[in-house]
C-alpha cells in the first residue's frame, strides 16, 4: 500500500472525523531546543485515533457484510471507535472486553449503541470470543490493526501534520500493534527526508524483538501504564510497513510516562492517557535526540479517573514532589508533635497521617507513623531526607 490509499480514506472520512489541532509546546520547544508541536488525537471524536481506521474499514464493507454486523475485541480506544463507526453506518456491532474493563470506557462503547459483551480477564481472551462470535455468526471481525483499511485510517493523522506543519522533520508516535505508526509512516514513500520514530513503554516492547527476528514474534510483556500499546504480537499488514519506513524505535521508562502526562495536564492543559503520552516521555528522556521541528502524536486520552488518580501520584514522586515514608518514634507525648514541626520548618505540606501502635514489628513504647507529604522537587525532597536522618529518625 502507498499513501494514495492514505488519501482515499481522508476522502471517506470528510466530515466524520476532526482534524484535530496541531499546539504548539513551549515546555517541550525549551526541552527539546527545538520547535515541538502536540498533534491532539486526544481530543479526537470518541477519545483516540482509532474511529479513523474503523470508519474506512466498516465503510468498505459490502452492503451484506454491513447487514450481518461487526464485532470487535478492545478494553478500550478500540471499542469506542468501532462502535461510534458502527453507529454511523448503520450496521450493528458486537464488543468483547475484558471482564473488568474500567466502567467509564464500557459506559461509552455502550453510549455509541454497541452490544458489549464481556469475556475472560484480558484482551487475549475477549479476541478468542470475538473471533468465535465472528465464525458463528458471520458478524465482520474488525481487527486493531492488522488490516490495510486500518492503516489507510490511521494515515490520516499523518497527512493532516503535513498540512499544518510542512517543515516538520520527526514525528513520534505511540507503537502497539502498529497500525498508527505504519500509517503516518507511508509518508516517507513522499517525503523522505521525515523520520518517523515509534515509541514503546520499555516494560512492554514487541517490536524491538519482532524486527530483529525479521517477522513479528510473541514477546513477554511486563507490566505497564501504558496499556494502549502494550500488544504482545505486531500485526503482520503494519509490521511489513514499520520494517520499510519506521527509522527507529526508542523505549522509555513508566517514571518518563507519568511525569509525561503530568507535564501535559499542568503545561499543556491537555488530559492525555499514559499510551498517548509516549511520544513526549521520548522526549524527556531524549531531548537532544531528534531533529526539529518534531511533531509528536498524542494518540488518546481516555484515562479512567482511578488510573489517572494512580498515575498523577506515580509521577509527582518521579518529579520529586510527592514522598512517601515511614519511621518508629517513641510512643510519648509530644513526640509525633515534634516530627510534624520539623516538617513544617522545612516547608513540606503533609498530606496523610497514619498512627500504628499495632504492629508486631515495634518495640515497647514505640509507634510507626507512615506520612505522605508534597515537596517541592527532588533536591527539596533529599534535603528533608537528610535533615531527618541527621535528628535522628530511621526512615523505613
Amino acid at each position: 500500500m502507498n499513501l494514495d490509499d492514505v488519501r482515499t480514506a481522508r476522502d471517506l472520512l470528510s466530515g466524520v472525523t476532526e482534524v484535530t489541532p496541531l499546539a504548539h509546546s513551549r515546555w517541550l520547544a525549551e526541552t527539546a531546543g527545538a520547535p515541538v508541536h502536540l498533534k491532539c488525537e486526544n481530543l479526537q471524536r470518541a477519545g483516540s485515533f482509532k474511529v479513523r481506521g474503523a470508519y474506512v474499514r466498516i465503510a468498505r464493507l459490502s452492503e451484506g457484510e454491513r447487514a450481518r454486523g461487526v464485532v470487535a475485541a478492545s478494553a478500550g480506544n478500540h471499542a469506542q471507535g468501532v462502535a461510534l463507526a458502527a453507529r454511523q453506518l448503520g450496521a450493528a456491532a458486537t464488543i468483547f472486553m475484558p471482564e473488568g474493563a474500567a466502567l467509564p470506557k464500557v459506559q461509552a462503547t455502550l453510549g455509541y449503541g454497541a452490544d458489549v459483551r464481556f469475556a475472560g480477564r484480558d484482551v487475549t481472551a475477549a479476541l478468542e470470543a470475538a473471533e468465535a462470535f465472528s465464525a458463528e455468526t458471520g458478524a465482520v471481525f474488525i481487527h486493531p490493526f492488522d488490516h490495510r483499511d486500518i492503516l489507510a485510517g490511521q494515515g490520516t493523522v499523518g497527512l493532516e501534520i503535513l498540512e499544518q506543519q510542512p517543515d516538520v522533520r520527526t514525528i513520534l508516535v505511540p507503537l502497539g500493534g502498529g497500525g498508527l505508526a505504519a500509517g503516518i509512516a507511508l509518508l516517507r514513500s513522499e517525503r523522505p527526508d521525515i523520520r518517523v520514530i515509534g515509541v514503546q513503554a520499555g516494560a512492554a516492547a514487541a517490536w524491538p524483538g519482532s524486527l530483529a527476528s525479521g517477522e513479528p514474534v510473541l514477546a513477554d510483556l511486563g507490566p505497564t501504564m501504558a496499556d494502549g500499546i502494550a500488544v504482545a504480537r505486531p500485526g503482520q499488514v503494519p509490521f511489513d510497513v514499520v520494517r520499510e519506513y519506521v527509522d527507529e524505535i526508542v523505549t522509555v521508562g513508566e517514571d518518563t510516562l507519568s511525569t509525561a502526562l503530568i507535564g501535559l495536564l499542568e503545561r499543556a492543559k491537555l488530559l492525555v492517557e499514559p499510551a498517548g503520552a509516549a511520544g513526549v516521555a521520548a522526549l524527556l528522556e531524549h531531548p537532544d535526540a531528534f531533529e526539529g521541528p518534531v511533531t509528536t502524536v498524542l494518540s488518546g486520552g481516555n484515562i479512567d479517573a482511578l488510573l489517572l488518580l494512580e498515575v498523577i501520584r506515580h509521577g509527582l514522586a518521579s518529579a520529586g514532589r510527592f514522598m512517601m515514608f515511614r519511621v518508629r518514634i517513641s510512643d510519648r507525648p509530644g513526640e509525633l508533635m515534634r516530627l510534624l514541626t520539623e516538617l513544617a520548618k522545612n516547608d513540606v505540606n503533609v498530606l496523610n497521617v497514619n498512627h500504628d501502635r499495632a504492629s508486631e514489628a515495634l518495640g515497647v513504647r514505640q509507634v510507626e507513623v507512615a506520612l505522605q507529604v508534597a515537596t517541592r522537587g527532588p533536591e527539596h525532597r533529599e534535603s528533608l531526607r537528610a535533615h531527618l536522618l541527621d535528628l535522628g529518625y530511621d526512615l523505613i
